[in-house]
């Protein structure tokens, strides 16, 4: 894709086609050159090192699993060494690659940073800080409800529909094109379109990637800053990112925090090895403690279970906890998840961190989501041998 110049019309990744295969393989790890977006700037003269392990894993018992499942990058971390390291699919490791929902899991970490400096209060209601919010779904919504997927906003997320609210939604962020006739629009402009609910705020878990974006708003209201520029102060600095990452935005400014952050396969395993140290690097304190484990401890699993999102994890106990998933297993196992393909699954207690990138052509397709958590449990049973 996109090798000649100008391309062949059979090849051209337009924003009409950009997340859909063959397209999404060049356009997942160019997003920028389609959608507009802001620096999250890193600090070159701070940087975590990945060393590699002295000892040879080989493929982890992978077998065809990179291959079958379009995974265009893997890495795996074990006690914060280089165990296993793959790219494919023209992804080379100094590319950013788009993490789709993985993005929602950095806006939680940086919430978690936000709340311990008294900047937000997420027991607030999220129209005391927006008030333009007050005639919309979300009055009523406080920034814990928000952050745990448990407002009753109404919003199909149906990600294969051609038309309908999330098409709509997808225009407003500026990743989807606009047509003959359409007037340009902009998030916080949709929110306000976002009127009624389905069930009371505070039930059961639904997923509804809007209630995400709006945090953005929220954030940026409460700092009185940019969401990048936070991101990049409060997180992606300290925790020693190799390279800079950035963000989709919308035609005005309007942060994609839900799905647009794009990062390196190595610096998002560093989130993970971040957080495998309990939020800490070199002594000083980057997301609280406290923030990781109520992560891990005080989700409810009954929400989640009541939720439509179970079954795509064949029903293993979950929860869902500030834009994170839990398996509550011996580990537990944190992780963040995208569609297409996109993950960072983190185990404190055996210290294996596992980052994977991909070009799925479904946005969910729950039999390589199968896979995927065998692959995990396969990693770290094998590392902790």
């Amino acid at each position: 894709m996109m090798n000649a110049f100008p391309a062949p019309a059979s090849q051209q990744v337009t924003l009409a086609n950009w997340r859909t295969a063959p397209f999404s393989r060049w356009a997942f790890h160019h997003v920028r050159d389609l959608v507009p977006s802001a620096d999250i700037p890193h600090d070159p003269a701070s940087l975590m090192p990945l060393p590699r392990a002295p000892e040879d894993h080989g493929d982890l018992g992978l077998g065809d699993f990179l291959e079958v499942t379009d995974t265009d990058g893997m890495l795996v971390l074990h006690r914060g060494r280089v165990a296993f390291e793959h790219y494919a699919n023209g992804l080379k490791a100094e590319n950013p690659h788009i993490l789709m929902s993985v993005t929602k899991s950095m806006l939680g970490l940086l919430s978690g940073v936000l709340a311990a400096r008294g900047v937000i209060d997420v027991e607030r209601d999220v129209a005391s800080i927006v008030p333009e919010l007050a005639s919309t779904g979300f009055r009523g919504a406080t920034i814990r409800q928000l952050l745990d997927m448990r407002s009753g906003i109404a919003f199909d997320e149906d990600y294969l529909a051609t038309s309908g609210p999330i098409v709509e939604y997808r225009k407003a962020t500026g990743w989807n094109p606009l047509q003959a006739g359409d007037a340009p629009s902009d998030l916080r402009s949709f929110f306000g379109t976002l009127t009624g609910t389905e069930g009371p705020h505070g039930g059961i878990f639904r997923y509804i990637s809007p209630n995400t974006d709006l945090l953005g708003w929220v954030i940026e209201r409460a700092a009185g800053r940019r969401y990048a520029d936070l991101m990049s102060e409060l997180l992606w600095k300290p925790l020693g990112a190799e390279r800079s990452a950035y963000i989709t935005v919308d035609r005005l400014g309007a942060p994609r925090v839900a799905g647009g952050m794009c990062v390196t396969l190595r610096d998002l395993a560093r989130v993970g090895q971040l957080l495998a140290q309990d939020g800490a690097r070199d002594g000083k304190q980057v997301v609280p403690v406290s923030w990781i484990d109520d992560i891990e401890r005080n989700g409810d699993p009954k929400a989640w279970s009541a939720g439509s999102f179970a079954e795509y994890f064949g029903n293993r106990p979950m929860h869902y906890r500030a834009k994170w998933y839990v398996l509550r297993d011996e580990g537990p196992t944190i992780f963040g998840w995208g569609i297409h393909g996109q993950h960072l699954f983190v185990d404190r207690r055996r210290q294996v961190v596992i980052a994977r990138l991909a070009s799925q052509a479904l946005p969910v397709d729950v039999p390589r989501m199968e896979r995927m958590l065998r692959a995990v449990k396969q990693i770290r049973e094998r590392l902790a041998g």
